[in-house]
């Protein structure tokens, strides 16, 4: 295992990856702190690059880290898929409260009461 500084890979983020491709982990230390993991997917032995890309995407939009296009971005896939695919799992797009919810509904019966042009 290698140990390099944020500042390490900061400059020379190819070379950070090359370690990780020669040695099974390379830690990346913040002020003496492990902070993250750099891990040559290959070397694990992921074959599946696909499906991991997708359930990282998944994760990171269940806990409101990314948004649902950069979802679908991270997996590789059109948004529409994204929510197709994200519709079948249960996992919902939107996540609204029932005061907003109540706050577009007054806002739709409005617009829809309103003369049309």
């Amino acid at each position: 295992m290698k140990a390099l500084s944020i500042r390490d890979l900061k400059n020379n983020p190819s070379a950070a990856l090359r370690e990780a491709q020669v040695d099974d982990l390379v830690v990346v230390m913040n002020r003496q702190q492990p902070q993250a993991l750099l891990v040559d997917l290959a070397r694990l032995g992921v074959a599946d690059l696909a499906g991991l890309k997708f359930a990282l995407a998944v994760a990171l939009f269940r806990q409101g880290q990314i948004s649902l296009g950069y979802a679908a971005r991270v997996a590789g896939l059109s948004v529409s898929a994204m929510i197709e695919r994200l519709g079948r799992m249960g996992i919902p797009i939107v996540n609204i409260d029932d005061r907003e919810l109540d706050h577009e509904l007054s806002a739709f019966d409005t617009w829809q009461g309103a003369p049309s042009a």
